[in-house]
């Protein structure tokens, strides 16, 4: 395999999501950090070189660039254990990656951002005025997710998938900035132990 690199923000759990993949495969990554808090991603340099939509995760591969988390998770885990072999279970592992990116994403991962890093503060009275209705929204998915893993250790199939990474990396921290109380939901809090207990896991 070529070169890996990842540009990231050690704080967003959309970069992480490909440094855990990439750990529990065991592939050896170089990691380079931009702060989104200071605009790092919207510098000439980086909009030219590395990602023209001044987002990050991009994951470089060689001489060419991936973004988005979900497309970089997939290039690291292509014929590995963590993407099915069960034509279905591959898509229903694509749902629960679609489902993240839409349903839980959007309100999780914004309110810790938001609360925890940009400090409620500092937000504008636009995102102020839509705390409420993404803590809403989230706890919903997070009760989705729960039901689910009632009856199941995985999202998918009989083990640990790029499903479970993708939702892993931002319910782990769900609490960071006081939004959720993951004592409300057991059954996630059984399978983030089972995650944190896979060969290879590494922190955030």
């Amino acid at each position: 395999m070529e070169k890996l690199v990842l540009h990231e923000d050690p704080i967003s759990g959309n970069c992480y999501k490909i440094k855990l993949t990439a750990a529990l495969l065991g592939l050896r990554m170089e990691c380079r950090a931009y702060s989104v808090l200071h605009g790092e991603t919207r510098t000439p340099q980086f909009l030219n070189f590395i990602n023209p939509n001044g987002r990050i995760p991009v994951l470089q591969v060689g001489d060419r660039f991936l973004p988005e988390s979900s497309a970089a998770c997939f290039y690291l885990a292509d014929g590995s254990r963590l993407i099915p072999d069960d034509r279905f279970d591959r898509a229903d592992m694509l749902r629960w990656m679609f489902f993240e990116q839409y349903n839980h994403e959007p309100n999780v991962a914004t309110l810790r951002f938001w609360l925890a890093f940009v400090g409620e503060d500092s937000l504008s009275e636009l995102q102020k005025s839509l705390v409420p209705g993404k803590k809403i929204a989230g706890d919903a998915a997070l009760k989705l997710m729960d039901d689910h893993l009632a009856t199941r250790n995985w999202f998918v199939g009989e083990s640990i998938t790029l499903a479970d990474i993708a939702l892993y990396a931002y319910t782990h921290v769900a609490e960071e900035g006081g939004a959720f109380d993951l004592s409300f939901y057991p059954s996630i809090s059984a399978w983030l132990a089972r995650v944190a207990a896979e060969p290879g896991y590494v922190k955030m």
